[in-house]
């Protein structure tokens, strides 16, 4: 029960801390929306052209999108101590990590569900393709959580150069792409047999996540 009151007042602090902090992710939304319009601009009136490319453009947004956000996740909290206090209470790292990963996923990537729609209808995105796209999003978005988290971790071990996360994030989202634009660009007979692929994907990275970024802090800690 103690356990659970210190994780939940994490969770909070996370989520205040992050609120506090909301010209950052403004500025992720704001990049997002930019690079949609320079394509739709770039693109000019050949509006077949966006039906073949749009999917692609909006994950490729997503993905670096999501890869700004990556940099300080653990980082203001190594620096002034605070993941040595919240273990000495009696917080594992791992359970650290977890909170973080929730807490991310539900501030940096959930406000994109409201943002999509009109991504797609911008790039003249078929309305049938939308809620696959909404759908591959709810369960890949996740995924780049824990790829922004390991990322964020491993540069811990590496504070010198930020870049190092950001390539990891980028080599390990190709799988992602993959199999998000192919559901969204399958025949109804395979969508679920992909879908099924990208939660396996999912359930991965909840599995892996936790174990590599606790590894990462206790390194880290050690070598500070």
């Amino acid at each position: 029960m103690q356990i659970f009151k210190k994780s939940l007042s994490m969770f909070l602090r996370e989520y205040l801390l992050n609120f506090r902090n909301f010209y950052d992710v403004l500025i992720i939304f704001i990049f997002f929306i930019v690079g949609i319009l320079i394509f739709v601009f770039s693109i000019g009136p050949y509006i077949e052209i966006y039906s073949q490319i749009g999917i692609g453009i909006i994950w490729t947004l997503l993905i670096l999108s999501s890869n700004l956000s990556i940099q300080k996740l653990f980082q203001n909290d190594f620096d002034d101590g605070n993941l040595i206090l919240l273990h000495i209470s009696g917080m594992s790292y791992e359970l650290i990590v977890i909170i973080k990963i929730i807490a991310s996923w539900l501030f940096f990537q959930c406000p994109f569900l409201i943002i999509l729609p009109f991504a797609c209808l911008l790039l003249g995105v078929e309305q049938e393709k939308i809620y696959l796209i909404l759908i591959t999003f709810i369960i890949s978005s996740p995924i780049l959580t824990n790829l922004s988290l390991i990322s964020s971790t491993m540069n811990l071990l590496n504070d010198k150069n930020f870049s190092l996360g950001s390539v990891i994030v980028l080599l390990l989202s190709i799988p992602v792409i993959i199999f998000s634009t192919s559901i969204i660009n399958s025949t109804p007979d395979l969508i679920q047999s992909q879908v099924n692929i990208l939660i396996s994907i999912l359930l991965l990275f909840f599995a892996i996540t936790p174990w590599v970024g606790a590894s990462c802090i206790k390194i880290a800690i050690q070598n500070k």
